[in-house]
């Protein structure tokens, strides 16, 4: 009898990467392969690069001698952001890695299959699905190299996307997060064209969704009409991440981002007035070339004004083929990461801010699993993001259990 082959997928990066590297583990598991989880080495290791900062590279490059050395034997496929530009820096760090782009593995059509199964029907190691709308991008900011590896904007057919909800559904996910390289970019280019919006609605009416939370937002895309569905809506989740890069004008325009700071805070204004309670967390890039201290004092001030739940920061990387990596006056590391540590401090009095808000009230919270920090204690989000732990001795796992929040640390308690 032959031995079942095994395999390892490794990830890294964002939500896309992570529902990419899901789809490929179905097809894989699908064509007769078993999946191996443990410290035990595998026959293949299939690993989904990152390119987006320096220390993306870095790291998957590091999972490629790993999984060497842990096999040397083992067949090692690379896919990913880091394999369309960079193919030759991953054979000089593994001469027999197999190089594929991502392309090859979404067309694959396993022999056995009487029609293909595209997309996912459940997300490994998760109890919110991600589910990919959209890919690519069309806005270049000067120092992002994502468009250069993801390409032109593209959407996925709203039929699929039905299709592989329903599935999840199916499979018991309860909360389906929409994700994508631009997600507000969302069928611009489908004939007929469709919107964001258009995919929520029929995702409403899936039995079994209870809740769809957006991954990420660009300022532009969040129109009127995406606010008044917040609003009307009894699923779509009162929390949008909607990145800032920066709060100085300045920065912003050599950014190539669009709007001002003013934009922003009005934006931000406008949803809040509209949506009571909305959470809003949000990126921002720390030590963009020629960035003073006073363009990052008007960015922590910005911060300040917007009382972010989350801030995504991040120390500014050099990407080559970007506009921005031949800016001159690069600013030294060590007053790039002073600066997070202040700004960290900013977004932390923000959070804190935001949460106070919420003490004494009563929301469902979708339980995710055990807090492997605090022994007896179930964790999971409410529907505005905000992290929760309960103690409880029943089986709480991918429940929506109402609590009311108790205190700031440990978030809450059942009623």
């Amino acid at each position: 009898m032959l031995r079942m082959k095994t395999i390892k997928f490794y990830t890294l990066g964002c939500k896309v990467n992570q529902y990419d590297t899901q789809e490929i583990r179905e097809r894989f598991l699908r064509a007769g392969l078993k999946e191996r989880n443990n410290g035990k080495a595998a026959d293949i290791y299939l690993i989904n690069t990152c390119t987006v900062t320096r220390n993306a590279d870095n790291d998957s490059l590091g999972l490629i001698r790993r999984a060497r050395r842990e096999n040397p034997k083992a067949r090692i496929i690379v896919t990913g952001c880091l394999v369309e530009q960079d193919a030759g820096r991953i054979k000089k760090t593994e001469p027999k890695a197999e190089v594929v782009k991502m392309g090859t593995f979404l067309f694959f059509k396993n022999k056995k299959e009487k029609r293909p199964h595209f997309g996912i029907s459940y997300f490994c190691g998760h109890t919110r699905a991600f589910l990919k709308i959209q890919d690519g991008c069309n806005n270049f900011c000067s120092y992002c190299k994502v468009p250069l590896v993801r390409g032109a904007s593209r959407s996925k057919p709203l039929s699929q996307i039905k299709e592989e909800a329903r599935r999840l559904a199916e499979n018991k996910f309860k909360e389906i997060v929409l994700c994508g390289i631009c997600l507000g970019a969302y069928g611009k280019d489908l004939k007929p064209s469709k919107t964001l919006i258009d995919v929520i609605e029929e995702l409403e009416k899936i039995e079994g969704i209870l809740r769809i939370r957006l991954s990420s937002i660009e300022a532009a895309d969040v129109t009127d009409e995406l606010i008044e569905k917040l609003v009307r809506s009894k699923k779509l989740c009162h929390h949008l991440h909607i990145p800032i890069q920066s709060g100085d004008d300045e920065i912003l325009k050599k950014m190539n981002r669009r709007y001002t700071s003013c934009d922003y805070l009005e934006l931000v204004r406008k949803i809040k007035r509209s949506v009571s309670g909305i959470a809003i967390t949000t990126d921002v890039l720390v030590g963009f070339p020629g960035e003073t201290e006073e363009n990052f004092r008007n960015t922590a001030g910005l911060i300040k004004k917007i009382l972010p739940l989350r801030v995504h920061i991040f120390p500014y990387s050099r990407r080559e083929g970007t506009q921005a990596s031949v800016y001159p006056n690069e600013i030294n590391p060590g007053i790039i990461k002073e600066r997070i540590s202040r700004l960290k401090k900013v977004a932390d009095a923000c959070s804190l801010t935001y949460k106070r808000e919420f003490l004494g009230q009563k929301m469902a919270v979708l339980i995710e699993g055990r807090s492997k920090e605090h022994p007896g204690f179930w964790e999971g989000y409410a529907d505005n993001y905000i992290k929760a732990l309960i103690k409880s001795r029943k089986n709480l796992k991918n429940q929506l259990t109402p609590v009311k929040l108790k205190e700031i640390g440990l978030m809450a308690h059942l009623y």
